[in-house]
């Protein structure tokens, strides 16, 4: 089971280390164009786009996904 966790880009990272990465990468505006949801777009925030993304399984797919490309990128 442990060797397939170490191909898989997300293992023992938090959600939180993923949207700091990501807004680090591309920064909100452009973090808002590739997800399009409102807490990336109005009034960005960490802990409040922890909140929606731990509560919309849907958006967090999508950043985990983001994230993953970004991973392969670099």
């Amino acid at each position: 089971m442990e060797s397939a966790q170490k191909n898989n880009p997300l293992h023992g990272k938090t959600l939180e280390f993923i949207l700091n990465e990501l807004v680090k990468y591309y920064g909100w505006e452009k973090l808002g164009a590739f997800v399009r949801i409102n807490c990336f777009i109005e009034n960005p925030g960490i802990s409040s786009s922890l909140k929606f993304l731990r509560k919309t399984p849907w958006a967090r797919k999508k950043v985990e996904e983001l994230y993953i490309q970004v991973c392969e990128r670099t």
